[in-house]
């Protein structure tokens, strides 16, 4: 008994304007762009036989799983190992343009090496195993159709990583931009990428307008919340929907 496919997404892009680390803060949901970017994602799924949907408890991610959920007429679930990476934790409430000043040298060394961290308080491996156990337990708690966890960048990276044994050269570069959809064939051993139906990684593509900050940067490098501006974004057409397993 097994599902046919997992799918690891991260939330939307987040309301965040004054730029600061927002972690395990209450409130943060979803911009307008965040919101189209959970319709994106949820029309990408909804022809699919999704038979759950679990969520972090975070605003933005139940915001984005609630969005999932609807066309499948699915209450969605809330589990918190699906919850922050406990690094962003300790830069809660910072501004990004504060934290260098708040704690030197972190996010630099997040950067160079964000398996080797002696300051977290959770290792980027522990952070990817709570997130790849979910994953594993749901994935056999149905007979078929599909799952979907909701969660956060490096999280969901991290147990992308966890789950298919496959450690990307640039760690960074290839971490899951906002409502991104990872699709994965639950296994005995090692999951697969997805191999038919299209890619296996699902990224909904945005163009930086003139004038663009470096949150750009944070969002694709930094932990628990980037600085996000929704006016210097906007979302290309989606992608064609995932047609049914028959």
């Amino acid at each position: 008994m097994s599902a046919t496919s997992v799918h690891l997404i991260r939330h939307g892009e987040v309301d965040n304007p004054h730029h600061v680390v927002y972690a395990d803060l209450p409130g943060y949901g979803l911009s307008r762009l965040g919101r189209a970017q959970a319709a994106a994602t949820a029309a990408h799924l909804a022809e699919l036989t999704v038979r759950r949907v679990i969520s972090s408890p975070l605003l933005r991610a139940r915001q984005t799983a609630t969005a999932i959920a609807q066309p499948h007429g699915l209450d969605i679930e809330l589990d918190g190992a699906l919850g922050e990476w406990a690094l962003s934790l300790r830069w809660a409430g910072v501004r990004w343009s504060d934290l260098e000043s708040v704690l030197p040298g972190e996010l630099a060394a997040y950067l160079d090496n964000p398996t080797d961290l002696s300051f977290a308080a959770e290792s980027l491996a522990d952070c990817g195993a709570r997130v790849a156990a979910v994953a594993r337990a749901a994935a056999t708690s149905v007979a078929d159709g599909d799952v979907v966890i909701v969660g956060h960048q490096d999280p969901i990276h991290a147990a992308h990583i966890d789950l298919t044994g496959n450690t990307p050269e640039k760690y960074h570069a290839a971490k899951p931009t906002h409502g991104a959809v990872i699709t994965l064939q639950p296994g005995a051993g090692r999951w697969r990428q997805h191999s038919s139906g299209g890619d296996s990684v699902r990224q909904w593509p945005v163009e930086s307008r003139p004038g663009g900050s470096d949150h750009d940067h944070h969002d694709r490098a930094a932990p628990g919340g980037r600085c996000d501006r929704n006016h210097h974004q906007r979302l290309f057409p989606p992608f064609e929907p995932r047609r049914r397993h028959h």
